[in-house]
This record gives C-alpha cells, sequence and structure tokens, in this order.
C-alpha cells in the first residue's frame, strides 16, 4: 500500500467567501476511494476563508489572519467530518507549523500520530496552525507544507489539487497556444525565482509555490503531481485507473 499526501487549495474548497460543500464532497468521495488501496494524508487550506464569513478583518495583517483561522478551523473540520461520515469514514485534525519540521522530536511524535491514524483507517487532515506560527516560521503557504509532510511522513507521491491543473509551456491565461507538460524532469533556477501570482483572494500561492514544491520533493527522490480541484477526472485518471491523460507530474529519471 502506497503512502501519498493530497493537497487541496482553498480556492477549490470555497465560493464567494464560504466553504464550498458540494465541492468538498466531491474531493471527500473521491479520497475514499483513494484510500482503498493507500494510505491518504490531506493537508487543506481553508481554515481563512472558512473563518473569514464570521470574522471580517483584514487578512493581511498577522495577528488578524491567526483569529480568523482560529475561527475557521473548527468550521472546516466540522465539515470535512460531515462528509466523511457519508461513506463511514471519519478523519482527526492535526495543526504543523515550519519549526515542527525543524524539531526531530516533534517531527517523529507527528509521524507516530500519523502512522497510528492510518493504521485504523481514519485520514489525517493538516494545515498551518496559524495560530501559533509566527513570521519568521509560517509556511506561508500549504504548498510548501504538503512538500515537508510528504516527504518526512513518508509518502511516495504529493498531488496537489487546485485552480492550477497542470503545468504549461506558458502562461495558459495569456497564450492560446500553451501547451501542457505532462511529465517534468528538471525545474530551471529562473522558473523558481519568478515572483508569485496567486489568483485568488484568499491563497497565497501559485505556480511557483507550486514547482517550489516540486523540487524539493525531486531533489530528494519523491513526486509531485498537479491536477484540477475543481474538475477532478484528470487525479482519478491518474490515480484510480492508472492513466495519465491531463495533469502533470513531477518526477525524477532516477
Amino acid at each position: 500500500m502506497r503512502r501519498v499526501v493530497v493537497k487541496v487549495g482553498t480556492h477549490v474548497l470555497s465560493e464567494q467567501n464560504h466553504l464550498c460543500k458540494e465541492r468538498i464532497l466531491n474531493l471527500v468521495s473521491f479520497l475514499v476511494d483513494l484510500m482503498q488501496n493507500h494510505e491518504v494524508i490531506l493537508v487543506s487550506s481553508g481554515a481563512v476563508a472558512a473563518g473569514y464569513s464570521t470574522l471580517k478583518l483584514d487578512k493581511k495583517l498577522l495577528h488578524n489572519r491567526q483569529a480568523i483561522a482560529a475561527v475557521g478551523q473548527p468550521q472546516l473540520m466540522a465539515i470535512y467530518n460531515e462528509k466523511l461520515e457519508k461513506f463511514g469514514k471519519s478523519g482527526a485534525q492535526l495543526l504543523l507549523t515550519a519549526d515542527d519540521f525543524d524539531s526531530r522530536k516533534r517531527c517523529a511524535y507527528a509521524k507516530c500520530t500519523i502512522d497510528t491514524l492510518l493504521s485504523h483507517g481514519i485520514l489525517p487532515i493538516i494545515n498551518e496552525n496559524d495560530a501559533t506560527a509566527t513570521e519568521e516560521l509560517v509556511f506561508g503557504d500549504n504548498d510548501q507544507l504538503s512538500s515537508r509532510v510528504a516527504y518526512y511522513f513518508g509518502a511516495d507521491l504529493l498531488i496537489l489539487l487546485s485552480d492550477i491543473d497542470g503545468y504549461y509551456d506558458k502562461d495558459p491565461n495569456k497564450n492560446s497556444d500553451a501547451v501542457m507538460k505532462k511529465i517534468v524532469y528538471t525545474i530551471d533556477e529562473a522558473e523558481l525565482a519568478v515572483e508569485n501570482t496567486p489568483n485568488f483572494a484568499f491563497a497565497t500561492g501559485g505556480i511557483v509555490t507550486k514547482l517550489k514544491a516540486a523540487d524539493f520533493l525531486m531533489q530528494r527522490g519523491k513526486s509531485m503531481f498537479i491536477a484540477s480541484g475543481f474538475e477532478l477526472e484528470d487525479v482519478k485518471s491518474y490515480m484510480l485507473k492508472g492513466e495519465h491523460k491531463g495533469g502533470t507530474l513531477f518526477t525524477s529519471k532516477d
């Protein structure tokens, strides 16, 4: 049984400043199917988007973002567990910061917790601990967090589900002739240095953060797959049917 990490972005989970329950149900249905043959860890954004509907503060300020996330995190978990219960499954919340991965002891404890949850069929749901993270220790986007989760917690593959459905040879929003790259073996340093361009008001990532996550894993012999989180057909084809129809796989040749 292969261990995989699935990361889902804020844009996928929310719509008009609210969590999109229908989309979350579709995601959970896919995760449950994936759990039949894989150990699955979910890294989920969405706490700030969930909390903002209750606490409308300027999220650019760290202390406001922490407060909004504190309101939204239990709302997000309640919805996940509500959907999981429809399939006879349960989820467990783990909140981590960058500092946790710098501590060998805390990282080992977290992995032990995850191993135990997975052995009992529980879906670990990880998010950044915004309430205690500081400017110096914050990941800032769950693409980076998920890459660390995949590496340090023993996953073979990271799946990123977002508004970006794959990696193109040029910006598909500006170039109609842009072509998606199905497999990427190397990432140029210049591509990692491009300024982040998140497409959504609550998002903190963009294609660059995804490339950095891929680069982190590829340098360590791991792989990453990017696909749309809105239309799950590409990731379902790749993971459930073994057919690479859409999406981009980042992997090392070695």
